[in-house]
Order: structure tokens, then C-alpha cells, then sequence
């Protein structure tokens, strides 16, 4: 067998001996090496987890862990930023075409609605066919109605266009799922929230570029209301071209792709409607699923209300007010990957209490924070309080995909999806507040739910693994999270396997 492998093996682990018989039983089957499409990586990994990362290196991207780990955030950066191209331009829109708040209201309700089904679905195709192929598909169907932004005459048509681009806020299932694949237990919570949040990114930079930098250029050369009707073709084209690349250029796990790996035998046949069932039927689940609803749910609307609340209660230019909206999403840039980081680690020192304990912490912090904004009358003063409870939105949602991962490994892609969802359903459900009450009524409506989706927590009960005040830790979650060397192999983000009820699935689908 290929012994220069063992520097990869990480110290933390089994004694040398047990990796050793481990990494032996994976080279050797009936007297052959495993194919797979890469014997060597750049990174340390772990052989016992379907050699999945046991590091993060921001400055690689070497195939196949951190060259999907770069692929993730910027495909789902772009897809944000095809989404909400059109929110900066909102002002514009509404004068062209003489629309009123609830007309505008309806429209941002659709632009996250249409996500809201895709995300259930998506899970379950992750699960069978890896993320690299739906993501690339998607990120191209979402640019092509960007691209006919100019094409819109009234309210009917701008909502049923925002619909159809909102379906590209989906790929933050495949975004979440690829880095699952990708990187261990010790790591994941970090390594998701970094790609979400620099994904996410993508909302705070559209406000900029768009409102403040594309839309002025375009003006220089045209009027006000032909320059937002051609100025989301860019955004379309680059998604376009992203989305065709990344086919190309990444792998969908450690091994090699899905459609290769279950034709060598390294990966067994997956039942898509047995994942989402699995995912599903956890209760766990919908706990994540509201207080999900209440963290993206909330960035997503703040992407939507933004530009037009600082516009019309200070007064401001479209492009200030996208400038100051900006911010919210800028938050991203490390908001998100800290609630990944300061999850993981809690992990580290209390197991997954310390996850749930964090993650109640900043849905409580970040309910606060929104109602103290609801009362601020002074520009400078509401600005600051945006950015601070922006960051505690974004450290809460990488703190549940820090929780994610354990709740039922093996449907990793279908609860990843279902949660997902639960962003934008919170999106829809904040969104009709805003289109039906005055700002301030809004806000503090969305502060409280905020606030009352964090007691949710009390009630997260993860077989094996101790709850917020309850319960306890298995020894075999003890030893992992202790990193004592008797842990066993680890239980979290394993490659899929069907169950009974799949098998049968598939045997009938083979009929």
C-alpha cells in the first residue's frame, strides 16, 4: 500500500495503529488499491471520514477540498448577487412604473417565495447527485430572467420575473452541502459558515455596485430608466459563465464524482425521497427550520427594505441609500464565518450544548438589537445599530449550519435544504408584515419573533448529544468533541446510505 499517504492521517485521532488498519482496509479490496480519482491531497485529511479535510487553507485552491470550498462561496456570491440586483434599483422602478408600497412589497415577497420550494428539492437531489451539478444549472436558469429586467411593464410582470430569479437563492443548498462533503466534523462549522457568509456577501455588494457604481455609469450615457433597463444583463452574463465553468473545473466529493463513484462501488445508490423522508420526519429539524426563518429570513428582508427605508424615512439619494444598505450585507465578509468559528469551538469545550448555547445567544442578541433600530431617528445612529445587528443575523446563521450536520448525518443534503427553506419562509412571513404595517410596526413585530424563536433552542434534542439544559453527551460524542483517542469513527456528514425502505425504492424504480 502507499505509505506516503500517513502524513495526512491527523494527530488528534485514533493511535497510529488504528489509522493504520483503517487506511489499510481502504486501500486494499480483494488485493487492490480503492479507486478513486485522487491518491494524494494538499490538505490533511481524514481517512476514517471519507477523506474529508481535517484543515482550512484560504489561500489554496488545489482540487478537490478547497478548490470546492472557493467554488461554493462564489457561485453562491453570484447567485446573491443575481438575486437582489434589482433591490438597489427599487427607487427607480417604482417612479418608471408607478407602483406603491404594496406593489413593491408583493414583488420582494416573490423574489424569495419561488426559493422557498426549490430549497426542499434541492436537498434530496444533493444527496443523490452531489452539488456541483445543480448548482452550475440553477446559477444559469436565474441569470436568464435577470437578463430580461428590462423587459418588465408593470407591477404583474415584475413580480412574476422576480420569482423565476429568486429560484437561484436556492443554491445555498448545494453552497452548504458541498463543504459538508468536504471537510470533517472538527471543521465544518467553520468551514459552512465562511461560504455561506461570503456567499451572502454577494447582497451587500449588488447594493453597492449596482445602486452606487453600475447604475450612475449607465447613466452617463443614457436615461434613468433605460439605464436600470440594461444594467442587470451584467450581473446575467457573469452568472452565465460561472455556472458553466464550475461543471468543469471541481469535484463533487474527496473521492471524485457522484456518477463515478457509485459506478466504482465506492458510493452506494441514494434514494432521494428516503433522504428528504429522513430529514423530514426529524424534529429537530423545524426547530432549525423557524429560528433559521429568523436570522436569513431576516437578512433576506433587510436586502429587500434596505435602500427604500433609508431613502424614504431620511431622505437620501438611490445611491446613498444603496451605499448605506450595503453595509448589512457587508457584514457577511466575517459575521458569518465567526458564528461558524466561535460554534465549532464551543463544540470543542461543551459539545453540542455549547453549539445550542451560542446559537441562542445571538437569535436572543440579534431580537434585541432590532428593536432598539426600530426606535432610532438619527441617520448615524440607525446605521450603526444596522451593522451591529446585521452581524449578530449572520453569526446566528453560521451557527445552525454549525448544528446542521449532526442531526441525521446520512440526510445531511435534505435537512440542509429543508432549513434552508425555513430563510425563506421567514422572508415571505417578515416580508407581508412590511408590505401591510408602517416600518416601525415591522420591526418591532420581526424583533420579537426573533427573540421567541431563540427559546426554541430549550427544546433541540439530538439523539446522543446532550440538549440547551438537558440531557447528556453519549461517550462516544464525549470522545469526539474531547478528541480522547477511543472515539470512534466519526458520525457526522458520512457519504449517504440507503436504508431498507430505500433499497426498495430503488429496486422498484429498477422494475
Amino acid at each position: 500500500f502507499n505509505t506516503d499517504r500517513t502524513h495526512h492521517l491527523p494527530p488528534h485521532q485514533l493511535d497510529y495503529s488504528l489509522h493504520l488498519t483503517a487506511f489499510i482496509m481502504s486501500e486494499v479490496q480483494s488485493g487492490q488499491a480503492e479507486i478513486k480519482k485522487y491518491q494524494t491531497y494538499a490538505l490533511n485529511v481524514d481517512p476514517l471520514q471519507d477523506d474529508k479535510a481535517t484543515e482550512i487553507k484560504l489561500c489554496n485552491f488545489s482540487r478537490p477540498h478547497m478548490r470546492a470550498f472557493h467554488c461554493s462561496w462564489f457561485c453562491f456570491f453570484i447567485a446573491f448577487f443575481i438575486w437582489f440586483a434589482i433591490a438597489p434599483l427599487m427607487p427607480e422602478i417604482k417612479t418608471t412604473l408607478g407602483l406603491n408600497k404594496q406593489q413593491i412589497w408583493t414583488s420582494n415577497i416573490c423574489s424569495v417565495a419561488g426559493t422557498i420550494f426549490m430549497r426542499f428539492v434541492n436537498g434530496p437531489i444533493c444527496d443523490k447527485y452531489g452539488a456541483r451539478i445543480p448548482m452550475g444549472f440553477i446559477l444559469v436558469g436565474a441569470s436568464i430572467p435577470c437578463a430580461m429586467t428590462g423587459l418588465v411593464t408593470n407591477a404583474a410582470n415584475l413580480s412574476v420575473l422576480r420569482f423565476f430569479i429568486g429560484l437561484g437563492g436556492s443554491t445555498f443548498v448545494m453552497c452548504q452541502y458541498w463543504t459538508s462533503r468536504m471537510f470533517t466534523k472538527e471543521v465544518v462549522g467553520t468551514a459552512n459558515a465562511l461560504v455561506g457568509g461570503w456567499g451572502n456577501l454577494g447582497g451587500g455588494v449588488t447594493q453597492l455596485i449596482m445602486g452606487s457604481v453600475l447604475f450612475p455609469l449607465f447613466k452617463l450615457g443614457m436615461s434613468a430608466e433605460m439605464a436600470w433597463r440594461t444594467v442587470c444583463i451584467v450581473p446575467a452574463v457573469v452568472g452565465i459563465a460561472v455556472g458553466f465553468t464550475i461543471l468543469k473545473i471541481s469535484d463533487d466529493a474527496p473521492k471524485g464524482n457522484y456518477n463515478e463513484m457509485k459506478k466504482n462501488g465506492t458510493m452506494a445508490e441514494v434514494s432521494a425521497a428516503a433522504s428528504f423522508r429522513a430529514g423530514a420526519m426529524n424534529f429537530n429539524t423545524w426547530l432549525l427550520f423557524v429560528q433559521y426563518a429568523c436570522c436569513f429570513g431576516v437578512e433576506l428582508t433587510m436586502n429587500n427594505a434596505a435602500a427604500l427605508y433609508f431613502r424614504e424615512k431620511f431622505l437620501l439619494t438611490t445611491e446613498t441609500a444603496a451605499a448605506i444598505a450595503s453595509l448589512f450585507g457587508w457584514m457577511n465578509l466575517f459575521a458569518r464565518g465567526v458564528g461558524g468559528f466561535v460554534s465549532d469551538k464551543a463544540n470543542a469545550r461543551m459539545g453540542m450544548r455549547g453549539r445550542i448555547w451560542w446559537q441562542t445567544i445571538c437569535l436572543v442578541c440579534e431580537g434585541v438589537m432590532v428593536l432598539i433600530f426600530a426606535h432610532s431617528n438619527s441617520l448615524g445612529a440607525a446605521i450603526v445599530l444596522m451593522v451591529i445587528f446585521s452581524s449578530f443575523v449572520q453569526a446566528a446563521e453560521g451557527s445552525s449550519y454549525g448544528i446542521v450536520p449532526y442531526i441525521n448525518p446520512p440526510a445531511t443534503g435534505s435537512i440542509a435544504g429543508i432549513v434552508g427553506a425555513g430563510g425563506n419562509t421567514g422572508a415571505v412571513a417578515f416580508g407581508l408584515g412590511f408590505r401591510q404595517l408602517p416600518y416601525y410596526d415591522a420591526f418591532i413585530l420581526m424583533g420579537s419573533c426573533i427573540i421567541a424563536s431563540g427559546l426554541l433552542s430549550l427544546f433541540i434534542c439530538i439523539k446522543g448529544h446532550a440538549g440547551l439544559v438537558t440531557g447528556q453527551d453519549s461517550e462516544e460524542a464525549i470522545a469526539a468533541w474531547k478528541k480522547l483517542g477511543s472515539a470512534p469513527a466519526a458520525t457526522t456528514l458520512q457519504v449517504p446510505e440507503p436504508d431498507e425502505d430505500a433499497a426498495a425504492e430503488i429496486e422498484e424504480d429498477k422494475a
